[in-house]
């Protein structure tokens, strides 16, 4: 990844874009809220005290909205769960020197549920004030980003001790947002007003750029998806499992439900964004979930993904025996198969073929991970060549299905038979 340098992407006497409303938590009683319209943006005026608001050119006869509702009086949170959880917008998240932690701002709009959740996931609101400077995580097929910064001799935010830039997008590339919410940072940092942070990110989100002379630019497209997707080391992996590692190529070719903890995020954010790539063929990172509480909403919405990859920092999780077929304790180097999964995930002569293929190709110093990866890779579109060969196609045209007949008669091994059984099911493969 490039280094993106200081930048205010943003021209200093350019109009605003579209309209904005601001967005206040329940009970939220001080802080900072700006109300903005859809006429031009006036430039920052005396920064207001606790409790006061920011305001734009309103125009003649017109008010700043309450929060949360939209310009046409419709509420915010409503119009917003229309388009679903995995709208695209931009936030501000504020901690003041009474230590109050305020979502200040938000563009175009959010739900009250996607408000909470990132609160939750923001370490502003932890009580253990440990600074992550960076998270980010999957909800309901949103992704989230977020970029967290101390404030330190700022003139223009003097009440404000840090504060957070949020992104939700629809793909996956934490390199790419977290390049982009450094740069929004320096410009809040800058101004105090998200006037200017507005402005690049509509720049980025219309043009895939925004860029300046003076600080620096960033481009959408110096971000590959598939460099994201082997940013992480399958080495290092293999280097801490071993031949334990099979476990989770397993449970990941089978659609299987793997829960992780440990209690860094940023150790379980690396270890969990990795593991796809054990499945390259498929090339699915939906499945991630690297940054999960243990909440009723987060669960619930886990629960609905046939198969997943979910990272947890809550030690409880491990008593939760409904959320996973596998769990992997990172801190102790531990990998458990729970009870209802130990059928299906059996293990025979083929896994350690497939375990000591890993763990050679991994520990080839002449091998890069994508190298590993590409091993990995031709290996299971192997099996899957040799499960189709046990496939029919029946007169309708629909997808082939397994004729478990002929499966019997090559006399497999019981756990090869099985395994090829079940991956016949994670690749809906079976008539149902």
């Amino acid at each position: 990844m490039s280094e993106v340098e200081p930048a205010s992407c943003a021209g200093a006497g350019e109009a605003a874009g579209p309209g904005l409303e601001p967005k206040a938590a329940p009970g939220q009683r001080r802080g900072r809220a700006w109300a903005l319209r859809r006429q031009p943006l006036q430039e920052e005026g005396e920064r207001a005290g606790p409790g006061r608001a920011w305001s734009g050119a309103l125009g003649p006869g017109r008010e700043a909205s309450r929060a949360g509702q939209q310009e046409d009086g419709r509420a915010g949170d409503s119009a917003a769960a229309g388009r679903g959880a995995d709208c695209e917008h931009l936030s501000t998240i504020e901690k003041d020197t009474n230590g109050d932690t305020l979502w200040v701002w938000c563009y175009p709009s959010t739900t009250a549920e996607m408000r909470d959740l990132l609160l939750r996931k923001c370490c502003l609101t932890d009580e253990n004030k440990l600074l992550h400077t960076f998270v980010f995580g999957q909800y309901r097929r949103s992704w989230f980003y977020i970029t967290t910064v101390e404030v330190q001799d700022s003139s223009v935010l003097k009440k404000v001790t840090h504060f957070s830039i949020v992104l939700t997008a629809k793909d996956f590339n934490p390199e790419k947002y977290a390049a982009f919410t450094r740069i929004l940072c320096r410009i809040y940092l800058k101004h105090g007003s998200p006037v200017k942070i507005m402005e690049s990110y509509i720049a980025v989100l219309t043009k895939g750029i925004c860029q300046s002379e003076e600080n620096g630019s960033f481009l959408s497209k110096d971000f590959d998806a598939r460099k994201a997707y082997l940013a992480g080391s399958i080495k290092d992996i293999v280097s801490q499992f071993g031949m334990e590692t099979v476990i989770l190529f397993t449970a990941l070719m089978l659609k299987k439900r793997i829960v992780v903890y440990h209690p860094r995020i940023e150790v379980i954010q690396e270890f969990t964004r990795t593991l796809p790539a054990l499945v390259w063929h498929r090339q699915d990172w939906s499945i991630l979930h690297s940054y999960v509480h243990l909440n009723d909403d987060e669960l619930e919405a886990l629960k609905t993904c046939t198969g997943y990859i979910a990272g947890f920092i809550d030690s409880k999780v491990s008593n939760r025996l409904d959320l996973y077929d596998v769990y992997v304790n990172l801190a102790d180097s531990e990998i458990t198969i729970s009870q209802q999964a130990k059928e299906a995930m059996t293990m025979g002569k083929l896994h350690k073929e497939i375990g000591q293929l890993i763990v050679q190709s991994a520990e080839d110093p002449d091998k890069s991970d994508s190298q590993v990866i590409k091993d990995i890779s031709l290996k299971s579109k192997e099996m899957l060549t040799n499960l189709a060969s046990f496939t029919e196609v029946s007169d309708d045209g629909e997808k082939p299905t397994l004729n478990f007949e002929s499966l019997k008669q090559k006399r497999y091994p019981p756990a090869t038979e099985n395994f090829l059984y079940h991956l016949a099911a994670a690749e809906q493969m079976l008539k149902i």
